[in-house]
């Protein structure tokens, strides 16, 4: 794929050259588009060594012998812009194109991602808020900023996302981009979607809990929502909500179990991605406990098994499994016992798989004895692949075959 990649003049930008690295070794082809502003903070050289073109002189400088916007424009499969100052998202949500990154924003038809970094006072400013709101409506994502360290030494949120998030929303944009036959294949479908690990209290400062990020359960309600469905996402994440998807905050699994019913009634698909803590403590102190504390554990709801028994005829019931060995054995026979059309399971001990991680490799087994095997790649490849499979069942077919080869951690019951 061709990607340029803008670069404004923030002091995120040494970031981006990271952003060009992992891109290029992904497989990508990279062309730099650095703002004049950009260029006091890291050199042209830099990017020209790395990227997979040189870095253009400018508008009025020719690229490849066309027009250099139009030509940028055109030709990119993707357009990401990491830093994404304040002044780069005003000029660009006015419609200015009075350099040659603004110009070749203009001129793409290709999706975009901005990557937002500025001072927290900017980041909260109603400008910053209502250009970005108006770049959503357009079709633009954004890599929210995080919170740290800021330049001059200050902190808050404002502070560009890290490179690998960056590159981990680039390839999930690539490949729903490259799915354009499964968009709106959902459409008119209600999905309910589970992400994160759950909290279980042991006292106002301690909980029992797991390495769950939620970032796969948000890859899936993001997809389905870009297939046309209507998505309830129920999360005991922290990550940011995915844009077009209706949101419940939830941290127990209690609270998760209640949340999840009230969704799923009327359904058409409920995907339980979240890591469901098995154990909580049967009591939980309303004070802090001094001294080791002596836990006594009760099991947590059974969500999924729950889900099974209640559901109604046509609902498409999906569950993920986290294991260390035997995955697919062990996926296999939670398979049968939970009730479920589908279980998707990764082994979380391999490389680059699962927890954390912006990438994940799973097995998707089904309940007429079909596997699909999905190589390492995005959770939001996963997350396609989960909802492919889905959506062969809401039509009346079946899991592929097994072993079927397709382009986080779920429950972990």
């Amino acid at each position: 794929m061709r990607i340029v990649l803008g670069v404004s003049g923030g002091i995120a930008a040494y970031k981006a050259v990271e952003v060009c690295r992992r891109l290029v070794d992904a497989g990508h082809h990279v062309t730099p588009v650095l703002t004049e502003a950009a260029r006091r903070f890291v050199g042209a050289a830099t990017f020209s060594a790395l990227a997979s073109d040189p870095v253009p002189e400018g508008i009025w400088e020719p690229f490849e012998g066309r027009i250099a916007h139009t030509g940028l424009g055109r030709a990119a499969d993707l357009v990401v812009v990491a830093p994404a100052t304040a002044d780069l998202l005003a000029r660009y949500a006015a419609g200015m194109a009075d350099d040659l990154l603004t110009a070749t924003l203009l001129a793409t038809g290709a999706p975009v991602v901005v990557c937002p970094a500025m001072h927290t006072e900017m980041w909260e400013h109603p400008a910053v808020a209502e250009n970005l709101a108006t770049l959503r409506r357009r079709g633009v994502r954004v890599v929210p900023p995080e919170s740290g360290r800021l330049a001059g030494g200050d902190e808050g949120t404002g502070r560009m996302a890290e490179p690998g998030t960056i590159v981990a929303a680039v390839l999930a944009v690539l490949d729903a981009s490259s799915g354009e036959a499964r968009r709106g294949d959902l459409s008119g479908r209600r999905v309910v979607v589970s992400a994160g690990g759950t909290r279980e209290a042991i006292d106002p400062v301690r909980v029992i809990t797991n390495r769950s990020s939620g970032k796969q359960g948000h890859a899936v309600a993001e997809a389905a929502a870009d297939r046309g469905a209507k998505v309830t996402l129920v999360t005991a994440s922290a990550l940011p909500a995915p844009s077009g998807v209706d949101t419940v905050r939830v941290e127990s699994a209690a609270e998760m179990e209640a949340a999840i019913d009230a969704a799923a009634r009327d359904a058409d698909v409920v995907v339980m991605a979240a890591a469901v803590a098995d154990f909580r403590p049967k009591a939980a102190s309303d004070q802090k406990v001094h001294g080791v504390p002596e836990l006594v554990l009760e099991p947590t709801p059974d969500i999924l098994a729950g889900l099974a028994a209640r559901r109604r005829p046509g609902q498409v019931l999906v569950g993920f499994a986290a294991e260390t060995e035997d995955a697919v054995g062990r996926a296999g026979r939670k398979l049968e016992r939970k009730g479920v059309d589908l279980l998707v399971v990764n082994d979380v001990s391999a490389p680059g798989v699962g927890f954390e991680h912006d990438t994940n490799e799973v097995t998707i087994l089904g309940s007429d004895g079909g596997r699909i095997n999905v190589p390492l790649g995005s959770k939001r490849l996963v997350a396609d692949a989960v909802l492919d499979a889905v959506a062969a069942r809401l039509r009346g077919g079946s899991t592929a075959g097994a072993d079927t080869e397709t382009g986080d951690t779920g429950e972990s019951r």
